[in-house]
């Protein structure tokens, strides 16, 4: 009966979980986030096939702002290679790498978040709003939908930048960074393919 009841709570032991409760929860938060996307992508895509002038003539003198959109593109994918660096880092242990990128990866998804901000600001001076028809709504909807995840990135990536300061995580204790790693590269990863849907097509 001992032998018996030993062996069990060794196999109890030597089982392991396939994956965490904590990445499989940032995995079911993005399952939900791509169904978001999808649903948004498909209502832009379905207005923009289905008319024969894109944009709206009466919105034809309106110019998105495609040069400094994509210089700023450049600066979130930048900010995706710099968050993979942290987390790199401190799967070595270096905790000062770790802060030095995350303060740097925060950095430039702050000024995404600006200047994409102050070119809202200029299109709204020029009289496109979200209440300008399908083109203005789509528009706002769809790129504010990301702006809105960026910014909760950009919280998210303080929180853990705050708690890297305070020496919570090492070598072996580092899934706060390697979850906001997975979440800041899909609103990194996701960001290409709505700057070519909505400024370039």
């Amino acid at each position: 009966m001992a032998y018996e009841t030993l062996q069990s709570e060794t196999q109890l032991q030597g089982r392991e979980h396939p994956i965490s409760n904590a990445r499989l929860a940032i995995l079911i938060l993005l399952g939900s986030e791509l169904m978001l996307f999808a649903g948004l992508i498909g209502a832009f895509l379905v207005f923009r096939l289905g008319s024969v002038i894109w944009p709206p003539p009466s919105h034809i003198n309106i110019r998105l702002p495609r040069v400094v959109t994509g210089v700023n593109t450049i600066f979130l994918l930048l900010s995706g290679y710099t968050m993979f660096q942290g987390l790199r880092a401190i799967r070595k242990n270096r905790q000062r790498e770790l802060r030095n990128w995350l303060l740097v990866t925060g950095m430039l998804g702050s000024i995404f978040l600006v200047v994409q901000g102050s070119e809202w600001v200029r299109l709204v001076n020029l009289g496109f709003t979200l209440s300008s028809g399908i083109y203005g709504s789509i528009f706002y909807i769809l790129i504010g939908c990301h702006a809105v995840h960026v910014l909760g990135a950009v919280v998210w990536l303080l929180t853990v930048f705050v708690m890297a300061v305070t020496g919570h995580f090492s070598e072996n204790r580092h899934v706060g960074v390697e979850l906001c790693t997975i979440y800041w590269t899909f609103v990194v990863a996701l960001w290409p393919i709505l700057y070519v849907l909505v400024y370039l097509v």
